[in-house]
């Protein structure tokens, strides 16, 4: 069965976010004042909005008329007016969907929204305009509110592991078929959004719905592009031939960041959170895996995440510590010999029994289970 997490029903709180929330509270309430309205066109509300109370309101890029403006203005309220010419919506009140991410895909990736929303990016980040990194807090704290709305409720597990597993492997399906027992289970599947491990986890609770040929059927549609290099365009077309054949697939979050913008996103999660700051997305992936990380063999990005992850754990500033499973023994002890130190902070603490090592994959569900008790 196809379920996705707790929603904020927002006329009951003080966002609106939508066309619908905003009808909905001027009917129910009579006014608008107090509340905070993101992102939503009411350029077809003027009457609504002559006729309201809005004092002390907030509109945050709001299309609108402006004879609607001034009056809400003189009502006490602030209007944050659209920014033009942005290939991004800093106030959205939404996180992103892969259809938006990859609009015009047709054309090739680079006229994409992402791609361009990476181009202004690179543009801006080192020119030290004041006005630019404003823009890029103001969406990134948009992003953090939406996520927390669509998250409220949910019991969230985080996968971890490198971009460069490619489509095709064994390694690869492994990952695919991790997030579909985890999504099968009850769980709400996060990565960082992007190819490889992470995309194959997202896949894997994409494909939770269906029959479990479905999933082999599109690791072998996927792997005619095993690569997002060296064409993001192709690697992009698989992933939405597969989302064409199978249009039901269960909901998993993708948090990856414009940071590392020669990764794309991947399709397979049904909300993306992208970021600008890296730092704010890495802390704010774990964070919500409040349910446990699985760390599948990784390298220098992954290990950062364990040690991420490790230390509100290791002094319990989030509460209890959550599990942690890493995956591939001679991997976290022999390449990258992160388990030894893990063992040594975790040792005499509350975290200790909540971390474990596996082998394989496959144990991975049971471990976390296991731990997380």
């Amino acid at each position: 069965m196809q379920t996705s997490p707790a929603h904020a029903a927002h006329h009951d709180d003080r966002e609106i976010e939508t066309l619908e929330d905003f009808d909905a509270t001027v009917s129910a309430r009579g006014t608008l004042s107090g509340y905070r309205v993101q992102g939503v066109d009411l350029t077809d509300r003027t009457r609504e909005l002559l006729t309201t109370d809005t004092a002390e309101a907030v509109f945050l890029g709001c299309p609108m008329r402006e004879d609607a403006a001034a009056k809400i203005r003189a009502d006490g309220a602030l209007v944050f007016p659209p920014v033009p010419h942005l290939p991004f919506d800093p106030y959205r009140g939404h996180l992103y969907k892969p259809d938006e991410l990859f609009a015009s895909l047709e054309k090739g990736y680079e006229q994409t929204p992402d791609a361009l929303a990476y181009t202004w990016f690179q543009r801006t980040k080192a020119d030290g305009d004041i006005f630019a990194s404003m823009l890029r807090a103001v969406h990134d704290d948009s992003v953090s509110d939406a996520l927390d709305e669509l998250l409220r409720g949910a019991r969230v597990v985080g996968v971890m592991g490198g971009h460069a597993m490619a489509r095709g492997t064994d390694a690869y399906a492994g990952a695919a078929r991790l997030g579909r027992e985890l999504s099968r289970a009850g769980f709400t599947v996060a990565t960082g959004g992007g190819p490889g491990a992470m995309e194959a986890a997202n896949l894997g609770a994409y494909a939770a719905p269906y029959d479990d040929d479905m999933l082999d059927e599109a690791c072998q549609l996927l792997a005619k592009s095993a690569s997002f290099v060296p064409s993001v365009t192709d690697w992009a077309r698989a992933a939405f031939e597969v989302r064409t054949r199978w249009p039901k697939g269960n909901h998993s979050i993708g948090i990856p960041t414009w940071f590392y913008g020669h990764e794309p996103p991947n399709p397979f999660a049904s909300h993306i959170a992208k970021y600008f700051a890296n730092a704010t997305r890495e802390d704010g992936l774990l964070a919500r895996s409040n349910a446990g990380v699985v760390f599948l063999p990784g390298a220098a990005g992954t290990v950062q995440e364990i040690f991420d992850n490790a230390t509100p754990n290791y002094y319990e500033s989030r509460g209890e510590p959550t599990p942690m499973v890493l995956v591939d023994r001679a991997h976290w002890t022999e390449r990258l010999p992160a388990w030894p130190l893990l063992q040594s902070l975790a040792r005499e603490r509350p975290m200790e029994s909540r971390i474990t090592l596996v082998d394989r994959i496959e144990e991975a569900p049971e471990a976390l289970k296991r731990i997380g008790g």
